[in-house]
């Protein structure tokens, strides 16, 4: 639950953030070509539709979309083997000698994004990997990079940055705000912690 939030961007801009993004995919691979987006889980995917929804409307050839949950390969114990919460992955075509382009919402550490490099790793041998974010936060804690960038947003300390997609939330909109501390788990209320 965020406590407090600023639009850092609304629909329109969301919008045009995304189309420049695809226009820039195609415009660096020639085309769409041997082409294929794979969205991280959650908003990375949807966010991969639209991309590739912008790219398919040019007449080339269709751009096939992936979708990657990266749970069971974080470090930051955020997601671990055999956590119930795994959406999994779908994949429909052959990663081997393609051109990918790794979609997410937000770059803030680049842990994710590791993650998410470390599963594409597990599952074939693309030619290349580019990465697309919607928004980068910057303050990395590896050297990771995006490709393409919808916007650099830089978020107070303390502040996250939201993204909110209509497909997953019901409104297009990226937000800068505090979070809800969540309530600790009844055990560690009962000690104290």
């Amino acid at each position: 639950m965020i406590l407090r939030a600023s639009v850092a961007l609304d629909t329109e801009a969301i919008g045009r953030c995304v189309k420049r993004i695809a226009r820039e995919i195609a415009e660096h691979h020639g085309g769409t070509s041997n082409l294929a987006l794979i969205g991280i889980v959650r908003r990375g995917a949807k966010l991969a539709e639209r991309i590739a929804a912008l790219l398919n409307e040019n007449g080339g050839p269709k751009v096939p979309v992936g979708t990657l949950d990266i749970s069971s390969y974080r470090d930051d114990g955020k997601g671990v083997a055999g956590d119930p919460r795994l959406l999994g992955r779908h994949i429909p075509f052959v990663l081997d000698d393609r051109q990918v382009v790794l979609v997410d919402d937000v770059l803030y550490t680049g842990r994710t994004v590791r993650a998410a490099l470390t599963a594409l790793a597990d599952l074939g041998r693309p030619q290349s990997i580019d990465l697309a974010a919607l928004v980068d936060r910057g303050e990395r804690e590896l050297p990771i990079r995006a490709d393409y960038i919808g916007r650099n947003i830089a978020a107070p300390e303390g502040q996250r940055v939201y993204v909110r997609l209509i497909e997953v939330d019901g409104v297009d909109a990226v937000l800068i705000g505090e979070q809800k501390a969540e309530a600790a788990p009844a055990k560690d209320r009962a000690k104290g912690l």
